[in-house]
């Protein structure tokens, strides 16, 4: 999705539905009133609701590295300069409670980022599902056709 959001079509590109707060609660008032109107790509809400959950990946990704491979460059550097000379004991630091586990050295506050991440990002998939329900219920047309196959038609303002 992230390549197609910056090299697709018009309509995919992320240039296509910059991320907009206001007009994402202007959009829940249309939508609440009954004034709804399609969009050519994304609406706001919805767009809003990409970069979310683009930023919550982010977040759980660079977390989740962090726990795994707490190594610094410095560790890295002499990890291979045992290796080289011959010390293979600098590969194997799996398993148990040691200091040298990986992840072992992440302070609990990564941990805990990385995993309130992970659940976001559980939560705005669900959301976003349901708003997309409501859009399409709103809107009386199938707004996931279009995006599957690519019917640009069915899907514009």
């Amino acid at each position: 999705r992230l390549v197609w959001g910056l090299f697709g079509t018009p309509e995919a590109r992320f240039s296509a539905f910059p991320p907009d707060p206001r007009a994402a609660i202007r959009h829940f008032g249309d939508l609440a009133a009954g004034r709804v109107g399609g969009y050519p790509s994304h609406n706001p809400a919805g767009a809003l609701m990409v970069y979310t959950l683009w930023m919550a990946l982010a977040v759980a990704i660079g977390t989740g590295l962090w726990t795994t491979s707490a190594a610094t460059p410095m560790q890295i550097a002499a990890d291979r300069a045992a290796v080289a000379a011959g010390d293979w004991s600098a590969l194997v630091k799996e398993g148990g409670d040691d200091a040298t586990a990986p992840g072992a050295k992440a302070p609990n506050w990564v941990k805990e980022v990385h995993d309130m991440a992970a659940n976001l990002m559980l939560i705005l998939a669900v959301l976003h599902v349901a708003g997309v329900a409501v859009e399409s219920r709103a809107l009386r047309r199938n707004l996931v056709r279009p995006m599957l196959l690519g019917n640009r038609n069915t899907h514009t303002r």
